[in-house]
Formats: structure tokens, C-alpha cells, sequence
């Protein structure tokens, strides 16, 4: 098995690559998913949000009001910190759940998990190699304004709670350029879907290499 992290900063196309990844054969571990999951009606991690932050981050359906915790703890590094250790905890749990399951598939998968906070962690020890999708600040900004919808200075503040551009960067262990457009992406993924195959081969003990 080859362990690989996915991240990249908001707004620079990590979905996208995680998408096509998922498509020519890698198992995803999506942890902004699992991050949801995690604190869905009757969950325990609900449960802790709601006595962290109170009944105010509730929606009309009991449901987490997502944008409205969001609003909260980007303006504030320590409640961010507050969340941060009550979900974390519980989507490291999950991750390796699903990444177990992926082992027991078969000795030959690629297993890329697809971690926002990366850089922020220190996570990158963690794995096998570490694959950044990267885009200048000003691409990332445009993108949340213009296809998110998001209002410049709420943006900003979501790009502010996140590592450098440089930080994540320092982590990389190969790198996809995704400042221009959609049509120049795919061609990169599929060169790292490459590489990732190649790794996986030579891993001892996968199928390939034996």
C-alpha cells in the first residue's frame, strides 16, 4: 500500500484532484467529509460542538449550522484550537477505519487522503509522500469570491486561518500547479497518477513488485 496526502489551501482545486484521483483507481479518504459525518444529529461529536459553542450553531432541523460555526471560529484562533480538538480526534479515528479497510482490498492500493489542514498539523510524516495543489493567493481569493460567493473579507479570514502558500509547499513531495485553468489540470493528475502507480510497485510485498 502506498499512503499518500492529498491538501492543498481553500480554493485552489484539491477536490478536483481528489476527484480524479478517486477516478483512475485511488482509494480516497476525504477528511472534510469525514469531518461532517462526524458531527451529523446524534453524534457524539455533535454532542461536544453543542457544549463548546451552544445550541446558537443549531439549525431549524438540529442539524450543525455550518456557515454560522464558521463565522465563529475564523474570527477567533482559540475557539478555531476548541473545534479543531474536538473533530480532529474523531476524523483520525474514521481515516484509519477506511484506510484499513483499503489494506484489506489488496496490497497494491494507493490510499490518498485528502487532508485540508495538512501543512497546519504537521502531518506530513504521516505518509508515504505528500502531493500539494497549489495556486497564488490572488487565484485562491478570486475563487471564493467569484465561485464560492464568499465575501472578500470572509475569504481572506478562511485563507488567513490556513498555512502559507510557502509552508505548504515545504511539505511537498510533488506538486500540481493549478493557477490556470480547469483544462490544464487533469494532464498534471494523470502524470502523478503515474508516478503514484510507479511508487506503489516498488513498495515490498505489493503485487506489482513481487
Amino acid at each position: 500500500m502506498l499512503k499518500v496526502g492529498l491538501t492543498g489551501g481553500i480554493g485552489a482545486g484539491k477536490s478536483e484532484v481528489s476527484r480524479l484521483l478517486a477516478g483512475y483507481g485511488a482509494v480516497v479518504v476525504d477528511a472534510d467529509r469525514i469531518a461532517r459525518e462526524v458531527v451529523e444529529p446524534g453524534t457524539p461529536g455533535l454532542e461536544a460542538v453543542v457544549a463548546a459553542f451552544g445550541e446558537s450553531v443549531l439549525g431549524a432541523d438540529g442539524a450543525l449550522d455550518r456557515p454560522k460555526l464558521g463565522s465563529i471560529v475564523f474570527a477567533d484562533p482559540q475557539k478555531l484550537r476548541i473545534l479543531n480538538g474536538i473533530v480532529h480526534p474523531l476524523v483520525g479515528a474514521r481515516s484509519a477505519e477506511l484506510e484499513a479497510a483499503a489494506v484489506a482490498a489488496g496490497p497494491d492500493a494507493i490510499v490518498v487522503h485528502d487532508v485540508p489542514l495538512l501543512a497546519e498539523n504537521g502531518l506530513a510524516p504521516l505518509y508515504d509522500l505528500v502531493v500539494v495543489v497549489d495556486a497564488a493567493p490572488d487565484t485562491q481569493l478570486a475563487r471564493l469570491t467569484a465561485l464560492r460567493g464568499m465575501a472578500e473579507e470572509e475569504a481572506r479570514a478562511r485563507m488567513a486561518a490556513q498555512a502559507t502558500r510557502e509552508q505548504r509547499l515545504a511539505v511537498a513531495t510533488l506538486v500540481i500547479d493549478n493557477d490556470g485553468p480547469l483544462e490544464a489540470l487533469e494532464p498534471q493528475v494523470r502524470k502523478v497518477w503515474e508516478e503514484l502507480t510507479a511508487r506503489a510497485a516498488a513498495v515490498p510485498g505489493s503485487g506489482a513488485g513481487a
